[in-house]
């Protein structure tokens, strides 16, 4: 489907999976007029300011660029000043104020890693995964003031394999919304598609994560452990407790109905093998 003409794109994003998003819209043809990306930040042990990595490439693809620290009036009143009709939202890390939103004649997009109403907010992924879902989803949904809660674009489904972990699954998704949201954009600026509402009666909530969430109870299920493993193996990641030491959990699986531990990083040590083989 040929693009809709003059229709110009602001792009908020910052982390990895913002850029790559991002590098996929450049090839099919959406260049923003802007990409609003969060400030550098200090990184690493010499907590040099590190620049976002949507900024590093926006920058090196000639995209004009701003870092504001809160999406402020100054802010919005500097975005206002692009004109642009629409904007993409993929991992920006902030919350859009109703008064943003209302710059874009068109509203603002966002990609979310659920088969929404289910599993808004923040971990969507880890959710799906802790509650051993069988398939999992993308949701193109335009934004509303309430978290999660705007009408729906487009969606596509996905397994889970049962061996599939955060490290394999996110990925994933992230081309797979990407290309949705590509796929999507031509028929949405043309007026083909009727956003759909999402059914409040159905919806369901995520939380923030805390390194705590990783304890494991060995006396647990196995599979409760095991998906507790599988969704935050790339993120907080998993430990136990043994002798008063934390030991971070660095490769585990389910065998014949058993949790095994394979490969932990003890507190204040190298990787190792897991002796004790813990179930």
């Amino acid at each position: 489907m040929p693009l809709p003409p003059d229709r110009s794109l602001a792009y908020f994003g910052t982390p990895a999976v913002a850029r790559d998003t991002l590098a996929l819209l450049l090839e099919r043809g959406f260049t923003p007029k802007v990409v609003i990306t969060s400030p550098d930040a200090p990184r690493g042990r010499g907590l040099a300011l590190t620049p976002s990595p949507t900024k590093v490439f926006a920058s090196s693809n000639g995209i004009p660029i701003l870092t504001p620290d809160a999406l402020d009036t100054d802010a919005i009143e500097q975005i206002k000043r692009y004109g642009c009709d629409y904007a993409l939202c993929v991992a920006y890390g902030k919350i859009f104020p109703e008064e943003l939103i209302r710059v874009f004649p068109l509203g603002v997009l966002n990609i979310h890693y659920s088969l929404l109403p289910k599993y808004r907010g923040a971990t969507p992924l880890e959710s799906a995964l802790l509650a051993g879902e069988s398939e999992t989803g993308i949701t193109i949904q335009k934004m509303a003031a309430a978290l999660d809660a705007g009408d729906i674009i487009a969606q596509q489904t996905t397994p889970i394999a049962p061996f599939e972990t955060a490290r394999e699954l996110r990925p994933r998704l992230v081309k797979l919304g990407a290309a949705l949201l590509a796929d999507t954009l031509p028929a949405y600026l043309s007026g083909e598609i009727v956003p759909t509402p999402q059914d409040e009666s159905r919806a369901s909530r995520t939380r923030k994560l805390k390194k705590e969430d990783g304890l494991l109870d060995l006396a647990a299920p196995a599979r409760e452990n095991w998906n507790t493993y599988r969704a935050f193996t790339d993120s907080i990641g998993t430990y136990v407790i043994e002798n008063g030491k934390r030991m971070k959990i660095t490769a585990a699986s389910l065998r014949n109905g058993s949790f095994t531990i394979e490969r932990v990083i003890p507190e204040g040590k190298k990787e190792r093998a897991y002796t004790a083989d813990k179930r």
